[in-house]
């Protein structure tokens, strides 16, 4: 059965009476409760460690960005170091989800940590931009295990009760490791070379897999009747229609025409693309994500909003730093910091979110989280120019509480609607969704970002500028080179480009809360206690 409503009576959310059943792993007292709790402690850690690997990757390598471009080039292709990355991992996910649903949660976890490290050692090894991008997407292989199978082990040792205890852990964990990644990466690219800020993840990810390795247990499954199916074919068109789409939104308006031959070219082909993995997808035995993740009207609502605010977490993760440097004047170290308040906040309004969900509900909360990160959103195109660092540090602390908000209670809500043998391909549908729109987010924001760069080139007013993206990057990097009216209008353009980015991050924050709103239902259908229990029995 289902229980519908919340624990405290509200309209919408968590559940009606608590089940007096004892669960496995819940906080009972007695002595078994205590033995279960210091079983799960190791476990807890290397999921925390896993989280921090993610968390590092993402923001070091986005303070480096100037550095990076500095040595290898590739100015107007450098959003490829993020959207590759991201196609990589949106396209795992889904596969992890269904194998660790089929195999166990071990073996993907232990396999994604390999395979992100062997990514790791291979981009500091990189000697061009095309090289690190090919090397980003090795990384991104291993980062689809990593993310969702982090999340869904989370979710199977947690009963509901204590499952925003174990979602605020990793966020700190996730903060922690996001603030010290700018820390490190602006101290690696000022004073080392941006090439270990792949390294730092080496001694992490070790630890992080010898602790699975050694304390992670899973019960013996039974050896299905039929040998299971991975929708090989469906992962490989879903990859194709991406990469296809990708290279449309980040080369169009810059490499080309959006008119040209190429735009229209490789938009009619990822549509076409698009049209035959739908076909592949509802012919496949085991399809990389079941019909069933769109039939239920609280797994598809999370789905599209969560999608959305991957779309709008571009602005902040891959636009900042670099605003922060060429029109703040900031170090890289300073850069970073301006982006790292944003995950101070976001676990602390992440840790209270449960007090916030527990009176009003999943959808209520998520609507109050998303309706703030729209005005912050709103916010940052009214900066003044050049203005102080700690304006958008301001906005990035406020935009941090405010996504902490809407974001898990919408995890915790659809994981608790599901048993054990659908929660790895819930929660990575989720988390598919959301990386899709990170990785549309990185195309397509690169992609305005760039044509408002180029077209103010084009309009230059200003004798001595460059005469491409390119050569954009290496003059802010030496302004000295260049008259001071030649730099500051460099400045202002990269001002301009980086407002446009946030103003289309503020529609994507407009999208999410009227799927919140309108499609999500009311009540979250949450499973009773004693259902998860059985399901858990049952593996």
């Amino acid at each position: 059965m289902h229980r519908e409503g919340n624990p405290v009576g509200g309209t919408d959310g968590v559940g009606g009476t608590e089940s007096q059943e004892a669960l496995p792993g819940e906080a009972t007292p007695g002595p078994a409760a205590a033995e279960r709790a210091r079983g799960r402690r190791p476990v807890a850690a290397a999921l925390m460690l896993g989280m921090g690997l993610a968390a590092i990757d993402g923001t070091i390598v986005a303070t480096a960005v100037p550095q990076i471009v500095g040595d290898l080039g590739g100015f107007a292709v450098f959003s490829w170091l993020f959207s590759g990355y991201l196609l990589a991992v949106t396209v795992t996910l889904p596969v992890y989800g269904k194998l660790s649903d089929t195999f166990g949660r071990k073996p993907v976890l232990v396999a994604g940590i390999i395979l992100f490290l062997a990514g790791s050692v291979l981009c500091a090894a990189a000697w061009n931009m095309a090289a690190l991008i090919a090397f980003r997407v090795v990384q991104g292989l291993g980062g689809g295990a990593l993310q969702g199978t982090v999340q869904t082990i989370a979710a199977d040792l947690y009963p509901l009760r204590e499952r925003p205890k174990i979602q605020a852990r990793l966020s700190t964990v996730w903060a922690t490791s996001a603030v010290a990644g700018p820390a490190v990466g602006g101290l690696l690219a000022a004073y080392a070379d941006w090439r270990w800020i792949f390294l730092i993840n080496v001694p992490v990810g070790a630890l992080a897999l010898w602790l699975v390795a050694r304390h992670l247990h899973e019960p013996a499954r039974p050896r299905p009747e039929v040998r299971p199916r991975i929708d090989w074919a469906g992962a490989l068109a879903v990859f194709a229609t991406g990469a296809l789409l990708l290279t449309a939104l980040v080369q169009g308006g810059v490499a080309w025409p959006w008119l040209s031959a190429p735009s229209l070219g490789l938009l009619g082909a990822s549509a076409a693309l698009a049209v035959l993995t739908v076909v592949i997808e509802r012919r496949a035995a085991e399809p990389v994500i079941p019909g069933w993740v769109w039939r239920r009207r609280t797994i598809a609502s999370v789905n599209l909003a969560l999608g959305a605010m991957g779309l709008l977490m571009v602005a902040p993760t891959v636009f900042l730093p670099t605003y922060a440097q060429s029109v703040l004047g900031l170090g890289p170290i300073a850069a970073g910091f301006v982006l790292s308040v944003m995950t101070l906040s976001w676990p602390v309004s992440a840790a209270l979110a449960d007090r916030v969900y527990n009176r009003i509900g999943f959808r209520r909360t998520a609507m109050t989280g998303m309706c703030g990160a729209l005005l912050v959103l709103l916010c940052f195109p009214l900066l003044p120019y050049p203005g102080a660092a700690w304006q958008p540090a301001l906005l990035m602390l406020l935009l941090g509480a405010t996504l902490g908000l809407f974001q898990l209670p919408l995890i915790v809500g659809v994981q608790s609607t599901v048993g054990w043998t659908e929660r790895g391909t819930t929660t990575a549908s989720v988390l598919f969704c959301r990386q899709v729109g990170q990785s549309l987010g990185a195309a397509l924001f690169g992609a305005v970002a760039n044509a408002s760069l180029a077209s103010r080139l084009a309009d230059a007013p200003v004798d001595g500028l460059p005469g491409d993206l390119d050569g954009m990057s290496h003059a802010l990097e030496e302004p000295g080179a260049l008259t001071a009216e030649a730099t500051d209008y460099l400045r202002r353009a990269v001002d301009t480009a980086t407002d446009h980015v946030f103003t289309g991050a503020a529609v994507a924050a407009g999208l999410a809360l009227l799927v919140v709103t309108f499609v999500a239902p009311r009540r979250f259908p949450v499973l009773a206690e004693h259902e998860e229990a059985t399901a858990a029995s049952e593996r």
